[in-house]
């Protein structure tokens, strides 16, 4: 933490404060959604890769990553998904 330019002990952005309790999942989560422009759906995060959902949220929470409902076709049905992104932040937050 940094002295602010008010003089006291208090983080300069609430940015700078969470990147110290980013988790070796979260970065690895949010450093797999950096190689995809779009993204990946939270089921894929999930069950292939073995991300905890509640992490997850908890990124989307924190502003590190969007999360967005969409319509796709699989096997000739319409099935709703939830796609994770990377936000500026979380792309910050993994430079560091």
């Amino acid at each position: 933490m940094r002295r602010s330019s008010r003089g006291s002990d208090e983080p300069e952005s609430r940015w700078e404060s969470t990147l110290e309790n980013l988790s070796t999942e979260q970065r690895s989560a949010l450093e797999m959604l950096a190689t995809d422009l779009h993204g990946a759906t939270e089921e894929l995060l999930v069950l292939a890769h073995g991300f905890d959902g509640d992490m997850i949220a908890g990124l989307v929470r924190r502003g590190f990553a969007t999360a967005q409902r969409e319509s796709m076709k699989a096997g000739g049905k319409t099935v709703e998904v939830v796609r994770i992104g990377i936000t500026a932040a979380g792309r910050r937050a993994i430079e560091e």
